[in-house]
C-alpha cells in the first residue's frame, strides 16, 4: 500500500449476523483494502467496521458496503439506542473522497447524501447531530425543506435506506463510560454536564432562552471535543455515558473517565470501567497510562506494553468484553 486512507462506516444493524457478514465480505471483496475490525452492538443496533487502503480501492469499498448494507436493511423496521438518519449511518474519510463516494452512492443507490466535518460545503452543516436531527422518522419531511436539500443526490426520500452522511475528520475514538446504575437519566445528565455544546439555557421559568437570531442558547459542558448521551445496556442492565472523543489529544479517555466519575458520586452513582468501540490510536492509551503511572513507575519507567496495560486497567476496558491490544489498537492491526 502507497497512500493509506482509513474509513470507519457505522451501519444501522447490529443483530443480525448475516447482515453484518454481507457488509463485511463486500469489503474483504475489495483488492488493496484491508478489514480491521467489525464491533456490532446489539443495544445500539449499530456497527462500527473500520478498513484501510489506498484511496481508490477504500472509496470502492465503502460504495460496495454501502450496497450491501442498502440491499439487507430497512430502515422502517429500525429500532435502537444510537441516533442514525440512515442504513448507512455516517462514513468518515478524507474530503476527496467523502465526494467521490457521495457522488456515486446518490447516484447509483439513489440515497440522499450530506457532507460534515472538515467536507461540509456549509458551516452549518459541520456538525454530525445538526445533519442528524429529527433522524430517520424525521427525514422524509426534512427533505422538504430546501434548505436540507442533500449535497449529492435529489431530494426524495429512501423509506428503506434513509440518507447517509460523508465527511472527513480526525480520528475519533468511540468511548463509552459505564455506571453502576440502571437509570440513564443520570447517564444523560453527566452527558449534559461534560459535552462540549452543553445544554439549552433556561430561565427562572423553565423556558429556555433565545438570542436575538431566536437560536437556543447553551450553557457549555466542561469538556472540549466531547459530544455523550446517556443510554441503557439492556444486556448488561447498566446506563452508560456514551461519548465521542472527537479530539483525543485535546480530551483524552482518561480525562473524560475521571470526569464522568466525578460527576457520577455527585449523582450518588459511580463510574466503574469502560470500553472503546471499534479501534483506538495507540497514543490515547500512551497518553493514558503516564497519566495513570505512579511515582514509583514514572521513576522505573514502563514500556509501551506496560503503559497500554496500566491504561486498560484503570479505565476498566475489560468490565464488560475483554480487551485485547492485538484487536483493538490500529497500529497493531496494519
Amino acid at each position: 500500500m502507497k497512500h493509506i486512507v482509513e474509513c470507519v462506516p457505522n451501519f444501522s444493524e447490529g443483530r443480525d449476523a448475516k447482515t453484518i457478514e454481507a457488509i463485511a465480505q463486500s469489503i474483504r471483496a475489495v483488492d488493496r483494502v484491508k478489514l480491521l475490525n467489525i464491533e456490532p452492538d446489539k443495544d445500539y443496533n449499530r456497527t462500527v467496521v473500520t478498513f484501510v487502503g489506498e484511496p481508490d480501492a477504500v472509496v470502492e469499498a465503502a460504495y460496495q458496503a454501502t450496497k450491501a448494507a442498502a440491499h439487507h436493511i430497512d430502515m422502517r423496521g429500525h429500532k435502537g439506542e444510537h441516533p442514525r438518519i440512515g442504513a448507512v449511518d455516517v462514513v468518515p474519510f478524507v474530503p476527496v473522497l467523502a465526494n467521490e463516494y457521495g457522488r456515486r452512492v446518490s447516484a447509483d443507490l439513489k440515497i440522499p447524501i450530506y457532507l460534515y466535518e472538515y467536507a461540509a460545503a456549509t458551516p452549518d452543516r459541520r456538525n454530525l447531530a445538526t445533519i442528524r436531527k429529527g433522524e430517520y422518522e424525521g427525514l422524509e419531511k426534512k427533505l422538504q425543506d430546501p434548505a436540507w436539500k442533500p449535497d449529492y443526490g435529489n431530494a426524495e426520500f429512501n423509506p428503506k435506506s434513509g440518507a447517509t452522511v460523508a465527511g472527513a475528520r480526525k480520528f475519533l475514538i468511540a468511548y463509552n463510560v459505564n455506571l453502576n446504575t440502571p437509570n440513564a437519566s443520570i447517564a444523560q445528565e453527566i452527558a449534559l454536564r461534560i459535552r462540549e455544546i452543553g445544554r439549552p439555557l433556561k430561565n427562572s421559568a423553565g423556558k429556555v432562552v433565545k438570542n436575538e437570531k431566536g437560536e437556543s442558547v447553551k450553557v457549555p459542558g466542561v469538556l472540549k471535543a466531547v459530544k455523550a448521551m446517556g443510554v441503557f445496556l439492556e444486556r448488561f442492565h447498566i446506563a452508560q455515558v456514551s461519548i465521542n472523543l472527537v479530539d483525543y489529544e485535546t480530551t483524552g479517555p482518561h480525562t473524560a473517565y475521571e470526569e464522568v466519575k466525578k460527576q457520577a458520586l455527585s449523582l450518588g452513582c459511580d463510574a466503574t470501567g469502560s470500553e472503546i468501540v471499534g479501534l483506538t490510536p495507540m497514543n490515547a492509551l500512551l497518553i493514558a497510562g503516564r497519566h495513570f503511572m505512579t511515582a514509583d513507575q514514572k521513576k522505573k519507567g514502563l514500556s509501551e506494553k506496560g503503559l497500554v496495560a496500566l491504561a486498560v486497567d484503570k479505565l476498566g476496558l475489560s468490565q464488560l468484553e475483554p480487551f485485547d491490544p492485538k484487536k483493538k489498537i490500529i497500529e497493531y492491526m496494519l
